[in-house]
């Protein structure tokens, strides 16, 4: 009304808006998820129980951003994944649990994550209730709640995104998959009594 040179007071402005039912939204709607908050962490017994995943992301040669998917699982400390790709969204996460699923034969009963976009994405909501898998979001701004992803997040970049050039997408994902292949089958792990995950 005043960028039309009408001479009202903001608190009528608000009232004839209120009475004529011409309220506007504010603020922006809550994401809604619909897996339920974690409670408490059960303690792991099995592999496949609970896989945890995150995203890293560094640049290539030539200074674009990629990003890489990373799934492990929580028991063995398996990286079952690594996945990069310039922009990763939920279907590409879902792309990713399905090879893992059909080629592997691999179906965890719960994943954790933090609350990224991708992660409470509608397809990969419909794909985990379809599966049977228990989605387990992290508390905001607690990257503590998937200590075990952020610690393999760190080995990564610290032993190989940190070490290397990409020069193209495709040899950061072979980059990564010899990294992954050497970080499962012959780096050892403290935390497995010095043995290796796979």
């Amino acid at each position: 009304m005043q960028r039309e040179g009408w001479r009202v007071n903001h608190k009528k402005t608000h009232r004839i808006y209120c009475l004529e039912v011409l309220n506007l939204r504010k603020k922006r709607p809550r994401m809604h998820v619909s897996a339920a908050r974690r409670h408490h962490r059960p303690t792991l017994t099995h592999i496949d129980q609970c896989w945890n995943m995150d995203f890293v992301s560094d640049n290539l040669f030539n200074g674009r951003r990629f990003r890489a998917l990373t799934v492990v699982d929580n028991f063995s400390r398996e990286c079952l994944a690594i996945h990069a790709g310039k922009s990763l969204k939920g279907e590409d996460v879902v792309s990713v649990m399905e090879a893992l699923r059909v080629l592997d034969k691999r179906l965890p009963v719960r994943i954790q994550t933090d609350n990224g976009s991708e992660f409470i994405s509608k397809s990969l909501d419909k794909w985990a209730y379809e599966h049977g898998v228990a989605m387990d979001f992290s508390r905001p701004g607690k990257p503590t709640d998937n200590p075990f992803i952020e610690s393999f997040n760190g080995s990564l970049r610290d032993e190989c995104l940190n070490i290397h050039w990409f020069l193209s997408l495709e040899d950061a994902q072979d980059k990564l998959d010899k990294w992954r292949r050497e970080y499962n089958h012959e780096r050892t792990h403290s935390s497995l009594n010095d043995m290796t995950p796979a």
